[in-house]
Formats: structure tokens, sequence, C-alpha cells
């Protein structure tokens, strides 16, 4: 019988996960200590234990959202079973700033192109996006802090490396980011199946934003009441809707050759 051997390309997704974990009360403090970007704190609810007050504590005041969670669940996302009440997920990369997508865009002397994802919550989706739009000469994408995957091993993995080349900017609330933004001449495009404006109808060559709704739900009320224009990719099969990844990859290619024509005609 042959000898099977690992494939480190066919791990599990727990095994993926861990990459991107902090096990552990000391671990975690050292972590924090040397500056190491923490995305999401997981806090064994209902604990009284003061060390890990102070963790948690310590953990929000340099960005992380802090979760309360059963003790339970944290024994299932614990690989090694050594949590000691409290597992952090660390960001795969640094953020940038709203600001250094903006001056990106001004050093190339180019309009602004920004992906806006509204609560993505599948990694893999968002380290697609990432790549597409590092590959389409995007300028930078913005997720928000909460109820948003951060920017995890498996993201980071999905990315294929783009990570390394575009800016990722986390902010707290993603309406005020996109009311700044239009402060500043940037447009906002979002993606709605019932969109009045039809993709091809529509002009993305000047400064834009491209929002990427929930995989399930799409685009939250605010942030749709928000956008400039909604538009509509066209569909012609019988599913009513593309994969979010999927969606933000026409829209950047769309913008992409929108943006080539016009250059090509200066």
């Amino acid at each position: 019988m042959r000898k099977e051997t690992s494939n480190p390309d066919r791990r599990s997704a727990s095994e993926e996960l861990s990459e991107g974990m902090i096990e552990g009360r000391n671990a975690l403090t050292e972590a924090l200590k040397s500056g190491r970007h923490i995305d999401k704190l997981f806090v064994a609810e209902g604990s009284t234990d003061r060390s890990l007050t102070r963790l948690a504590a310590m953990a929000k005041e340099a960005g992380a959202v802090v979760v309360p969670t059963d003790r339970r669940k944290l024994d299932q996302m614990s690989p090694t079973g050594a949590h000691q009440g409290v597992i952090a997920l660390v960001a795969a990369h640094e953020y940038a700033s709203v600001d250094d997508i903006l001056a990106l865009a001004a050093e190339r002397r180019e309009a602004p192109l920004i992906v806006i994802c509204d609560e993505l919550s599948d990694p893999h989706n968002l380290g697609a996006i990432i790549r597409t739009a590092e590959c389409a000469g995007a300028h930078g994408v913005i997720i928000p802090k909460r109820r948003s995957v951060g920017l995890t091993a498996v993201v980071a993995k999905a990315s294929a490396g783009a990570l390394e080349y575009l800016p990722v900017a986390r902010v707290s609330n993603i309406h005020q980011t996109i009311l700044s933004l239009k402060e500043q001449g940037v447009w906002i495009y979002g993606t709605a199946a019932d969109a009045a404006s039809g993709l091809y109808r529509t002009d993305l060559t000047g400064p834009a934003a491209i929002v990427i709704g929930n995989e399930g739900a799409g685009m939250s009320k605010l942030v749709r009441e928000s956008c400039d224009v909604l538009v509509g990719i066209p569909l012609k099969g019988r599913i009513s809707s593309l994969n979010a990844s999927a969606a933000a990859a026409v829209m950047l290619y769309e913008a992409l050759r929108q943006r080539s024509s016009t250059e090509s005609l200066e």
C-alpha cells in the first residue's frame, strides 16, 4: 500500500485559523506589549478574574474588538485546549488608514478607486476581493471594525500575496467614512439587484468607492442610503445575485476598462 504524504494546501479550516490565533494569558500579554495588532479578543463570559479583565481592557485600548464568549465555545475554538479563558485573533498584516489609501491615489496621479466591504463575514470573500482589487489597480479596501472578518491568516492566504501591496483600512463607522469620502469628492457606488442604473451605463472614471454588501443581507440600510448611485450588474441566468467577491471583480474591471479607455484618448 502506498503511503500517503500530507499536502500543506489541504489543511483544515481550524488549522488555518490557528495560525492567526494567540491563546493564553502570558502569550497575549507579550503580544500586546510588543505592539502586535489584535483584531478580536474572545474572553470567557462572566469571568470575575481580574487578570482577564485587565487583558481585555489592554486589548480594547489597542483597538481590538472584545467579545464575551461562552467557555464551551472557547473550548471548541482552541486548537490546544489551553486557552486560559482568552483567545485572540491576530491581524495577518498591519492596517492602513483611509488617508493612506487616498495618498496612494494622489501619488499615482489617479482618481481614487476604493472598495468598501459592508460587513463581509467570509474570509475567502475578503481575501479574493483584496486580490482582485490589487490586480485591477485599486488604491485600497475599507472594512468595518465590527461585524466583519478582519485580516486573518485565511484572508491573507486567499489574497495570494496582494495584502502585501494593497492598503486595507479598518474603520469604526462605515457610514461616517462614506460621508467623509463624499466630502473629499469621492462618489459612492453601491451594488444592488434592484438598482435603477445599469453597470454599463454608469461612469466609473472619476473618484469612486464601490460598496460590496454582506453575503446574505447585502448593504445595510444606512450605507445603502448613503450611496450616490446604486448599480445593478446584468444577470442573464436564473440566479438572482453574484457572490460578493465576483460582484466586486465585475465592478472593478468595468472601472478599469473605462479608465483605460479614457487614458488611451488623452
